[in-house]
């Protein structure tokens, strides 16, 4: 059974507090929130290649839509187990050279003669996002006081808001200024500085000599890698159309899944201890991260078409309307953190978690005469609630992480957060697509739009309200345990 404790000033080896003096806590913190916006914008920009790189290789869009998804594949695949390796070999160690790897790979993306290279240098880049998504988390632990924890995980989520809403409109001016390879090739001074900042800045990793119980488990790494691959196939391949194919890849991936978890439950060194799962607030963390992810698609799936279809707005007032949720989550990350660090992650959860539903019931509500203020306002509501959970959600998370674990449990919460952001692509698109009509939903008249939205904003505000109870639940249990 693994061991769960809180992490204070004692409980770091003595080491730490040694090398914390060597190390320069802003130093640090710039290179984690540089890493956290790299991978962001790695997930975000790519898409507006898309009709460049179809035109440059004379390709269909089956073929180049590989871009995006071998990047998406690889971060979901991996982060877990680069979580875990940076446990073992040292997380400042594998940060570095998941920045190395990033800048590497951007190069050899900007300079790929032909599709199927790029294709594989961008399978590189979202490996070297996988180690920076799963280890950002893990080392604000060692790179901030504990007291400034949550502001650290406010700052962070800001800096993936930021990724996130910035992605698109630099990914345009890059290709519009330098063409589709400018778009990778910008990504290696910043890697550079990101490796840099990093460099000077984290205390060295402590020496952990673990013996035997210290190993990766290749079998176990293969196999998650392989049913989270087959997962993110089954809920992106189809074009919101589930045939088949889909159904094969979530059986092999629910087979292969219950394979790992046999495995790991003889392995004598497992990737994942599985009765960690069994700790209340981890538990409820990474459900209500995956649930919360999911509703958050929702906005960015029905947003446009609400907008456009059902309000009958241009495509720069689309674009306007919709930078608003991104926005307000950049500048809400910091005050979000400084709510968390002075009330406690548990309130916090739970505040930021009432908030998205009454912004979400909001919007399943919203009369279409109301006009594009009330929506505005309604996704404000939201997005505000969403940038309290995550830094509170992470901080409660990770405080709670005995040192050793850190790296696989980051690398669990992005996870949560990647499956439900993929799983809301699919499912809360079905559910748009169904309750408009099931039709194209291009040509789908206004009143059928929103249907569509009030129905699949309804279901959102249910799947918040499950996160709710979650986050009670289990905050009851530790208080019983207490």
């Amino acid at each position: 059974m693994t061991t769960f404790r809180s992490i204070d000033a004692g409980s770091e080896p003595p080491a730490s507090g040694r090398n914390r003096d060597r190390a320069s806590p802003r130093l640090a913190l710039a290179g984690l929130s540089l890493s956290m916006l790299l991978s962001s914008l790695g997930t975000s920009s790519a898409n507006v290649a898309l009709p460049a790189l179809a035109q440059a290789f004379a390709a269909p869009f089956q073929a180049v839509q590989w871009v995006v998804l071998a990047y998406l594949l690889a971060v979901t695949a991996l982060v877990v187990s680069m979580g875990r390796l940076g446990d073992l070999a040292g997380r400042r160690r594998l940060l570095l050279a998941g920045l190395l790897l990033f800048a590497a790979a951007s190069g050899l993306g900007g300079a790929a003669p032909a599709l199927g290279w790029l294709v594989a240098a961008r399978a590189l880049q979202g490996l070297g996002a996988a180690i920076l998504m799963a280890l950002t988390l893990a080392l604000v632990g060692e790179a901030v006081p504990q007291e400034r924890a949550g502001s650290a995980m406010g700052l962070l989520g800001t800096m993936s808001a930021v990724g996130t809403a910035l992605g698109p409109s630099l990914g345009g001016l890059l290709i519009a200024g330098g063409g589709w390879r400018a778009l990778f090739l910008a990504n290696v001074p910043l890697g550079l500085l990101a490796w840099w900042l990093a460099r000077r800045g984290l205390p060295p990793d402590p020496d952990r000599r673990q013996g035997g119980a210290g190993q990766l488990d290749p079998l176990g790494t293969l196999l998650l890698a392989l049913a989270l691959a087959a997962y993110a196939l089954a809920m992106t391949t189809g074009h919101g159309r589930f045939g088949p194919r889909n159904g094969a890849l979530l059986a092999a991936a629910l087979a292969i899944g219950a394979l790992f978890v046999r495995v790991q439950a003889r392995a004598a060194a497992p990737l994942l201890r599985l009765g960690m799962l069994r700790e209340p607030v981890l538990r409820a963390g990474l459900l209500a991260s995956a649930l919360v992810a999911t509703v958050m698609m929702a906005t960015l799936v029905v947003g446009p078409f609400y907008l456009a279809r059902g309000l009958g707005l241009d495509a720069a007032r689309v674009g306007l309307a919709l930078s608003a949720g991104p926005l307000v989550s950049a500048l809400g990350g910091l005050p979000a953190g400084r709510l968390v660090d002075r009330y406690g992650a548990a309130r916090a959860v739970a505040a930021g978690l009432a908030a998205m539903v009454i912004g979400t019931a909001l919007l399943a509500l919203l009369p279409a005469t109301l006009g594009v203020t009330a929506y505005l306002a309604a996704i404000v509501v939201v997005t505000v609630g969403y940038a309290l959970f995550q830094a509170a959600n992470n901080t409660a998370v990770m405080r709670g992480i005995g040192a050793d674990r850190r790296g696989v449990v980051s690398g669990l919460l992005n996870l949560a957060r990647n499956l439900g952001l993929v799983t809301g692509a699919a499912v809360m698109g079905a559910v748009f697509a169904h309750a408009a009509g099931g039709g194209d939903i291009t040509a789908a008249p206004p009143a059928a739009v929103a249907a569509g939205m009030r129905a699949t904003f309804a279901v959102a505000a249910g799947l918040v309200g499950l996160a709710l109870v979650v986050a009670l639940a289990a905050r009851a249990r530790g208080e019983a345990r207490g």
